[in-house]
């Protein structure tokens, strides 16, 4: 789908590299340029093998190679990178590149149609642009993180880091726009992802819904706050999301279990004072976890359990896809594209491994 595409990656640590991998799986060259240490996240969270399992994870399908952007010659080493390429990504702080002569104006004078984008926290301007943060930063900042709170209203600390991940969504998304607008016109273009900002995107029903009805937790159906759309606890401990908006869903579950008084109930809500909430909940104590799973299985009322992260690599619906699969060289790497075949893979590199080859093949 991108056979052809030459990215050259400048980026470390998640966003960045998320997103080179999701385009190396469609087929894009990405050529890593590390700092003579590597990749900081080749140190961060190590494996069984003494890689860092956050490099380990999304660097597979790449090239490596080391540059010091501080020395002369490895800025001009970048150059002829960038003049052959299609894409150039980073995510430096604001004006880093552009201090090392590698900023978008410099890169379109050696290759006028690059499409360019660059990943920040904050974007390029303002106050907060110069300023070092993390995942959890931007998920308090945008607003995200007030929605993921417990029952006394206290923010839960998340143990995924989705302002990362998002961003790397959001650069794909405009590199990829990017090479279509210049397929179309012949011009290059620069891309600036706030990651916060696209964070802030993700709030368009709530913003709304505040400024209308003045709840700060979005759309009420959708919260957890009516017994039809929410989460019960199992006899074993274990939970089960239960998404029965439409009333043929809802009908559906109270019909399996000769609950007709419950269905005029549907959006009735989740407090410990609805007799109906209560039966629900009991209801769903009197099963183990694995009970209702093979009920839900067989009666559709949108029912889905709570799994564990132990538990996609042998669940029917994963196992299937096999989305989570055992590489050849031994650890368990996760497919981007679920929808396409699995390619040749290749290792994460090694650093600076291919050094030899791009200068002899590339660089020539």
């Amino acid at each position: 789908m991108l056979k052809g595409i030459r990215v050259i990656d400048f980026t470390n640590y998640l966003p960045g590299p998320f997103a080179t991998l999701r385009l190396a799986e469609l087929g894009a060259e990405i050529i890593k340029i590390e700092p003579p240490g590597g990749d900081p996240a080749r140190h961060t969270g190590i494996s069984k093998n003494g890689t860092g399992i956050i490099f380990q994870a999304n660097n597979r399908q790449k090239k490596s190679m080391t540059l010091n952007l501080k020395h002369k010659e490895g800025v001009e080493t970048a150059l002829k990178l960038i003049s052959s390429a299609d894409v150039v990504i980073e995510s430096f702080r604001p004006g880093v590149m552009e201090k090392h002569g590698l900023g978008f104006e410099d890169a379109k004078k050696v290759k006028p149609d690059i499409v360019y984008c660059s990943i920040t926290g904050y974007g390029q301007e303002g106050k907060l642009s110069r300023l070092g943060n993390h995942d959890i930063n931007y998920m308090a900042l945008s607003g995200i993180l007030a929605q993921f709170k417990d029952k006394t209203g206290r923010p839960v600390h998340p143990s995924i880091t989705l302002a990362d991940y998002l961003g790397g969504f959001a650069a794909n998304e405009r590199i990829l726009a990017g090479l279509v607008s210049r397929s179309l016109t012949g011009n290059g273009s620069y891309h600036s992802i706030s990651i916060t900002d696209q964070l802030v995107s993700l709030l368009g029903n709530h913003v709304m819904v505040e400024k209308e009805l003045k709840q700060a937790r979005g759309i009420p159906i959708l919260n957890g706050s009516i017994i039809s759309y929410a989460l019960y606890e199992t006899s074993d401990g274990r939970y089960m999301s239960l998404g029965a908006l439409e009333p043929k869903f809802w009908q559906n579950f109270c019909q399996a279990h000769g609950w007709e008084d419950w269905i005029t109930e549907h959006f009735s809500k989740t407090e410990d004072i609805n007799p109906v909430f209560q039966e629900v909940t009991a209801l769903f104590k009197s099963k183990t976890f694995y009970e209702w799973i093979e009920f839900a299985q067989k009666l559709d009322c949108c029912l889905a359990p709570v799994l564990e992260i132990g538990e996609l690599q042998d669940n029917p619906y994963f196992k299937e896809k096999q989305l989570i699969f055992k590489s050849p060289w031994g650890d368990y790497q996760v497919k981007m594209h679920s929808d396409l075949p699995q390619k040749t893979l290749t290792p994460p590199p090694k650093k600076d491994e291919h050094k030899e080859e791009i200068l002899e093949n590339i660089l020539i």
